[in-house]
């Protein structure tokens, strides 16, 4: 059956046809009527028969319009009335004017016209307020997508139950892959006889075995000291709520056994591929080893990564064996790099310094130049006193470049040695380690989130009292071909001194050898004390802010500073350490505002108050007894309410623990 446009298009040139006919038949009557009669004869009858033909078709065009007009019409009225989408339109006032039945029904009442949306759905009201264009809702244990038209105000309701649950249950039942790792269990059981070693394995495995069969896991031991536990991400939830006791058990019952032995658990989570669950897991593995131990990393896609644990000081490694297989592989990185660039974190101490001076002479004893990079108008009073003294020895001063000169002389065979941090945004040039493809981390602190890309080395340990130590012990595997001189053994020293307070914290056996070798090496300690001494503006401006100090729960001490002036992050440190030292404080927290407009916390713990957690929750990190943060956009006022909030949740959370 022809379209109404194909109608049309057929009847305007039968119109032109017949007007074009009427002329020829009048010029035809006009010269012979007999033959126009004729002729208005025989076309009369075939047009009349046109003209009812299209009269019909116009009469069924206009009855099928009107037809199809009511068909719409009906389908309309029925979609408002019956379909299972709920529509609401509502006033200025959010007072609803008008619902189909099926939202009434949702709402289990005849009718809500004339209701307030207060009163009926309070969770709408928000949406409407922000012009929200689509958000899911709950609705009396329902859940709908709520489309909004804010012109017409009109709200369009779509059950999503089935759905949400349907995604829920696909989250819930998404596989999570564990690498639970006995952190010190070879360096345990070297010593131990068979039937020692034996009921150490029996008392790991059963209470392994009794937390994966209580929490549903799949576990299964694949060495010594690895296992691998196969769970999905609603057991994970538990587990997390829980804190991960399995750590505590692990721990505690151990050492009721005189074996200090612990658990690090790396996990991985989010993902579906399991390729890529397995390389979270082993980099949350690596991240919660990095930290030191006993503790859980949960590491998601998003590059995220949760902590659990990591309550206790790193135990102390006895032997030497991991410091002589990095001091190896350093020596062969720099054998094949045409130089060596050093670089610390920015406001270098004497460790970053130290640590630097002792990997510039691993270079040279290698016979690779090397150079350190110094931003010389950012060092405090101590380094600067060690600078003083480095610049009458002229061959070492002249191995100091600023940021800009190590750019210059950077290539593609350059090796880059990062001592003393391993995040990439506290680094003196960040630029540098774009450039550079050949990266070596060398640090003491627990490794955070933020961690430099693809290095080819990494020498880690967070138990070492500083990464001068660190340097000391790979010193000693390298060729002997020069001793070492008095002023670096002294700077090395003076890093290890500084950061151990005097060989007060975070000592272990191995700070003393390594300072023993240094001293056989002829460190000068009457050097040192001169590098620390400190001027009595120093002094006077850290009794100041002594002065502030309050105590906030039992034992922990807070000071801040003016908020008017400023104050170095050297001396912020040096107060929390000065505050630690006083009857009844067992930890310290000291707040200012610095010169670069940040505000700096330093905080100081005797062991029994975790901080690196308090700080890491602002965004900071370090040790467990020593950390520090630097928040922005922040007074000293309001950085000491979020310093209160995070002891806070620091406290709460050892309590459900």
């Amino acid at each position: 059956m022809p379209s109404y446009l194909e109608k049309r298009s057929i009847r305007y040139p039968l119109y032109w046809l017949m007007g074009i006919t009427v002329v020829v038949l009048g010029i035809l009557a006009y010269y012979n009527w007999i033959l126009g009669l004729a002729g208005v004869l025989l076309i009369v009858l075939p047009f009349y028969f046109i003209f009812m033909i299209d009269y019909r078709q116009r009469r069924e065009t206009e009855e099928y319009i009107s037809t199809l007009s009511y068909r719409v019409k009906k389908v309309g009225e029925e979609a408002l009335m019956e379909m299972p989408i709920g529509i609401m339109l509502f006033n200025e006032e959010l007072y609803i004017e008008w619902t189909n039945p099926f939202l009434a029904s949702c709402f289990d009442e005849d009718t809500l016209v004339g209701r307030s949306l207060y009163d009926a759905a309070e969770t709408l009201v928000p949406l409407i307020k922000q012009e929200v264009e689509s958000e899911i809702i709950t609705l009396h244990e329902r859940k709908f997508r709520v489309i909004h038209k804010p012109d017409e105000r009109l709200l369009y309701f779509f059950d999503v139950t089935e759905q949400t649950e349907i995604e829920k249950l696909y989250e819930d039942e998404r596989t999570v892959l564990a690498i639970i790792f006995l952190d010190n269990y070879d360096e345990l059981t070297q010593g131990m006889d068979d039937q020692t070693r034996s009921s150490l394995n029996n008392l790991v495995t059963s209470l392994l075995n009794k937390w994966a069969t209580d929490n549903g896991v799949f576990l299964k031991r694949i060495s010594s000291e690895r296992f691998i536990a196969v769970f999905n991400e609603n057991i994970l939830q538990l587990l997390e709520r829980g804190k991960f006791t399995i750590l505590d058990d692990v721990r505690e019952t151990s050492s009721t056994q005189n074996v200090p032995l612990t658990l690090s658990i790396g996990v991985g989570s989010g993902v579906s591929s399991l390729p890529e669950l397995g390389s979270l897991a082993q980099s949350s593995l690596d991240l919660a080893l990095g930290r030191g131990g006993d503790q859980v990393a949960i590491k998601q896609p998003n590059g995220k990564v949760k902590f659990f644990g990591g309550k206790t000081n790193p135990v102390e490694k006895r032997t030497r064996v991991r410091a002589r297989v990095i001091s190896h592989a350093l020596k062969e990185l720099i054998t094949e790099s045409d130089k060596v660039i050093i670089m610390g974190h920015k406001s270098p101490d004497m460790d970053a310094v130290g640590a630097s001076i002792g990997i510039l002479k691993v270079a040279e004893m290698n016979q690779c130049e090397g150079y350190v990079v110094m931003n010389f108008q950012d060092i405090d009073t101590g380094v600067q006193r060690m600078m003083k003294e480095i610049r009458k020895n002229e061959s070492l001063f002249s191995r100091f470049i600023s940021p800009e000169e190590a750019l210059e002389i950077a290539t593609d065979d350059t090796l880059l040695v990062v001592v003393d941090t391993h995040k990439p945004s506290l680094v003196i040039e960040e630029r540098l380690l774009s450039k550079i493809d050949h990266v070596v981390v060398i640090d003491h602190h627990r490794r955070g989130e933020e961690f430099i890309k693809n290095p080819l080395l990494v020498y880690m340990e967070p138990y070492a009292s500083s990464t001068a130590e660190l340097v000391t012990e790979l010193l000693e595997y390298q060729p002997k071909k020069g001793r070492i001189e008095m002023l670096e053994a002294t700077a090395l020293l003076a890093g290890i001194i500084v950061d151990t307070k005097s060989f007060t914290l975070r000592t272990g056996a191995r700070t003393f050898d390594a300072a023993s070798y240094l001293r056989g090496q002829g460190a000068d300690t009457v050097l040192v004390q001169k590098f620390l001494k400190e001027d009595v503006d120093t002094y006077v401006k850290r009794a100041k802010l002594i002065e502030t100090v309050s105590l906030y729960r039992e034992g922990l001490a807070i000071a801040k500073g003016n908020p008017d002036q400023t104050f170095d992050q050297v001396l912020i440190a040096q107060t929390a350490d000065t505050l630690l030292t006083m009857d009844g404080i067992d930890a310290s927290f000291v707040i200012s505002k610095r010169a670069d407009n940040l505000v700096g916390i330093s905080a100081r713990s005797l062991g029994d108050v975790n901080v690196q957690i308090i700080m890491e929750s602002l965004e900071g990190g370090g040790h467990l007894t020593n950390a520090a943060t630097q928040l922005t956009d922040i007074t000293v006022d309001e950085a000491e309410e979020r310093l209160h909030q995070a002891i806070d949740d620091y406290f709460e959370g050892r309590r459900k623990e």
